[in-house]
């Protein structure tokens, strides 16, 4: 934060604080009165505050309502705390909400109404899963982002902004929950930049770096927090892997749509929304900072990174049978990511190890790991099988470290202890 706005008495613009006593302040936003307001919580006691002073003399004040993100919908809140009965009471009218307007499976209906509970407690975890519909135009993407979005965490709009560069400063303005269709960045390089926010914004501490052009002309890096919830429509799937493992991911247009479900949102989509965004603010000051056991909700049965993804997901969920659901969907996505790798050139170049090894004493020679493959699968690939390029794909992308031995290149045994793991990462038997 920039040192002259630390002074003591200047005003702070803030969204959201944690306070010095262990109080938690939330930005509302009441449309009818065009105003702004904090409402904070501390040990159970509910206040309505204008501006919050820290003892070191900050002062800080809710942004002005008639900032153009509110005034356009781009960011959403909560314009007060409303009560929701029991935790039951609040995900019934959350899920009847969702199922009114959008035409999902039932289990991605569930995973869809504890997501919105997870993002309202988002900054009590180090990872998060986001949520991802896919499909054509028409199936149905915009209306899900639109109505699962507009009961998330400080809604973050991104279709609002004309391009990226907007994106990287609301969300560490707001540090809210990321809207965002794929297809509203036409451009490569500005899909390239989503994709290094949704990159960088599902673990906590790994801020993105932007470079700003001061007037005096020189470059200043600033980082930026992207880290939160994210909700994500896109036409097909990522070609990055390690993102495709961090959605939760549900399959749009496939079926026909249900009849109940209108054809265009009613002017009550927005009321609704909003007083359940109300009862999410109270879930909020009733739940943040709770103790929970993650560790007991990772199974160990899958691979590592879907189980980080999954595990504050399942900590919201107290329903060991939804628990249950969801372990068996994080099951069939590793599964799924399984059979993905499976067909891969990584795990042809892998069965040739493993059939070469059976035959062979000492270690592989690259020479005919080469030929074994090109007999197999060469007629699959345009350029040529060569030892070199076999190679290359062992040490970049298995790392497995070839070494010369009497004038030709050949897996040590040494490197064998690796293989184990290669071949359950790419569903290959041992």
């Amino acid at each position: 934060m920039n040192e002259e706005k630390k002074r003591p008495g200047r005003p702070i613009p803030a969204v959201s604080l944690a306070l010095p006593d262990g109080g938690i302040a939330e930005m509302v936003y009441e449309g009818e009165t065009r105003s702004t307001a904090f409402f904070v919580s501390r040990e159970g006691t509910l206040t309505r505050e204008e501006e919050i002073a820290f003892p070191t003399g900050e002062r800080f004040v809710p942004y002005s309502p008639r900032n153009n993100l509110l005034l356009h919908e781009v960011v959403l809140l909560p314009s007060r705390p409303e009560e929701y009965g029991s935790e039951a009471d609040l995900l019934s009218e959350i899920r009847s909400f969702i199922h009114r307007y959008v035409d999902l499976s039932p289990l991605f209906e569930e995973v869809s109404s504890y997501y919105v509970l997870l993002s309202w407690l988002y900054d009590d975890f180090n990872e998060l899963p986001y949520l991802r519909v896919q499909g054509d135009y028409g199936s149905g993407k915009s209306r899900f982002l639109l109505t699962v979005g507009s009961l998330c965490y400080k809604p973050i709009f991104a279709s609002g902004a004309s391009t990226v560069s907007p994106i990287f400063r609301i969300l560490d303005a707001f540090r809210g929950t990321l809207i965002v269709d794929e297809a509203d960045f036409r451009q490569s390089d500005e899909k390239a930049e989503i994709v290094k926010i949704l990159n960088n914004g599902n673990a906590r501490g790994f801020p993105v770096l932007r470079s700003e052009i001061l007037q005096t002309k020189e470059i200043n890096p600033q980082a930026f927090a992207v880290f939160g919830p994210k909700l994500v429509a896109t036409r097909s799937a990522f070609e990055d892997r390690a993102l495709e493992s961090r959605c939760l991911t549900e399959e749009m247009g496939g079926a026909k749509l249900r009849d109940d479900i209108p054809l265009n949102l009613p002017a009550s989509h927005k009321e609704e929304a909003l007083h359940l965004r109300n009862k999410l603010l109270l879930f909020r000051f009733r739940n943040l900072g709770k103790p929970r056991n993650l560790a007991a909700m990772v199974d160990r049965t899958i691979e590592p990174r879907l189980a980080q993804v999954f595990a504050p997901l399942m900590s919201v969920v107290d329903d060991p049978l939804v628990q249950e659901k969801i372990r068996s969907l994080a099951r069939q996505y590793g599964k799924d990511l399984l059979t993905e790798r499976g067909m891969d050139l990584e795990a042809e170049i892998l069965e040739v190890i493993r059939d070469l090894k059976d035959k062979t004493e000492g270690g592989l020679s690259l020479k005919d790991i080469a030929s074994w493959f090109s007999d197999r699968y060469g007629g699959e690939y345009e350029r040529k099988v060569t030892p070199r390029w076999i190679g290359s794909i062992l040490r970049r992308r298995l790392h497995l470290k070839p070494e010369k031995s009497h004038g030709n290149f050949v897996i040590p045994i040494s490197e064998f202890p690796k293989l184990p793991r290669l071949y359950e990462k790419y569903g290959i038997d041992g």
